[in-house]
């Protein structure tokens, strides 16, 4: 009968599984983390406010057949400038759940104050994640006239809601 020294066998095997550090080991939550989505399987947008040419909403929609993540910061650039809006609050990376066909919203103000200096761009780049290269939306594809203005921009985390993505970054809806 060998089927003791087996069992012995598969269950010291087992332990050293269930300690050992894996590739790709489970998060805090013990869910191996979720694939970053790929750039083909979301679907950016972008609008100026109606009211306030300095404030684009932006989404972030899961168009793909699976749950995947894109980073919690979107990745927001303004024409030839350098650098990108900051996030509100401030934060490091991380993933953002998006299920299928589900969107996530982010709010950025281009301009920090009224009477700031600006700087003029004909377009915004938005991307759900910073290893995609985005979509460029011209001023006019925006609704934002034939430029965006720009000084100190900031932009929320993506969010479930619009309204919470003006929330973070004081933009009211009225």
């Amino acid at each position: 009968m060998r089927i003791r020294p087996l069992l012995a066998l598969v269950a010291a095997g087992a332990a050293v599984v269930a300690v050992a550090p894996q590739a790709g080991a489970a998060t805090a939550a013990g869910r191996a983390p979720l694939p970053t989505c790929r750039p083909s399987a979301v679907e950016v947008g972008a609008k100026a406010d109606s009211r306030d040419k300095t404030v684009v909403r932006i989404t972030v929609t899961n168009k793909g057949r699976h749950v995947c993540a894109v980073d919690r910061l979107p990745t927001v650039t303004f024409g030839d400038l350098d650098g990108a809006a900051q996030h509100v609050p401030p934060g490091e990376s991380g993933p953002y759940r998006l299920v299928t066909g589900e969107t996530a919203y982010a709010t950025v103000r281009t301009v920090g104050a009224p009477g700031d200096e600006v700087r003029r761009v004909g377009g915004v780049t938005v991307a759900g994640d910073p290893s995609h290269h985005g979509r460029t939306f011209s001023a006019r594809e925006l609704g934002a006239g034939r430029y965006v203005e720009v000084w100190e921009p900031v932009s929320s985390w993506w969010k479930g809601s619009a309204r919470a993505a003006d929330a973070a970054v004081g933009v009211g809806r009225g």
